[in-house]
């Protein structure tokens, strides 16, 4: 096994705002699926659900979303929270760096809020990507099993993104749960954990040239007995 091949994969994926309309064959997303399955979970619980959506049912769950995003997303809210309702350092920074660097790249305008709305309704159309993902848990599962969704989400990107195929994990599909739910028929006990958009890139999207950044380990970590 080759790790320059492995690093490829993680290095070179970037979440991708601006997508192809080229197919992505079912065969392929299977594959892609069948090994992201592999990431491990506590006891081999493998608690990942979801769904594909390509065409006309991509197009209704778009649709129904964006009707209530245009509606100000009134009565809805997250089953649970992504972010903490308060920023701290270094998030905070780290957070806004991205945000000034996305908007700057799109030429976005600081308080151009009709502008940033625009941008983030894109969200809801799984920016333009020909597959989208709704990924869904139990309620009745427990932290592990979030964290176990993690190593299953990241091999997704990571199995993809080694096929040439480019991809958006987001949280954003979350907040609109009810209407997920009433679209895809999803049964009570279902939790929308997030979607994720899944493509090729447009190779001349200004958006796709959008890189953010990582620290070093040293920065995060404590080596100990070195």
């Amino acid at each position: 096994m080759n790790p320059t091949d492995t690093d490829l994969a993680i290095t070179g994926r970037v979440s991708t705002r601006a997508f192809l309309p080229t197919p992505v064959p079912r065969e392929t997303i299977e594959q892609i699926l069948d090994i992201a399955a592999r990431a491990p979970s506590g006891t081999n619980m493998q608690p990942w659900r979801g769904h594909v959506l390509v065409g006309a049912e991509r197009d209704r769950l778009c649709a129904a979303v964006q009707a209530q995003f245009d509606n100000g997303g009134k009565g809805h809210v997250r089953e649970r929270k992504y972010y903490p309702d308060e920023f701290f350092e270094p998030y905070l920074s780290r957070r806004r760096k991205v945000g000034f660097g996305l908007y700057g790249i799109l030429g976005i305008a600081r308080g151009d809020t009709a502008a940033m709305q625009a941008q983030h309704r894109r969200n809801f159309q799984f920016f333009d990507a020909p597959v989208g993902l709704i990924f869904t848990i139990d309620r009745r599962l427990e932290t592990g099993s979030w964290l176990d969704y993690g190593m299953f989400l990241q091999n997704i990107i990571i199995a993809a993104r080694a096929r040439g195929i480019d991809s958006c994990a987001q949280a954003a599909w979350s907040q609109y749960h009810t209407v997920i739910r009433e679209v895809l028929g999803l049964p009570q006990d279902d939790i929308v954990v997030c979607g994720m958009a899944l493509g090729y890139a447009d190779p001349d999207a200004a958006v796709n040239k959008f890189e953010t950044e990582r620290v070093p380990a040293k920065e995060f970590m404590t080596f100990r007995g070195y």
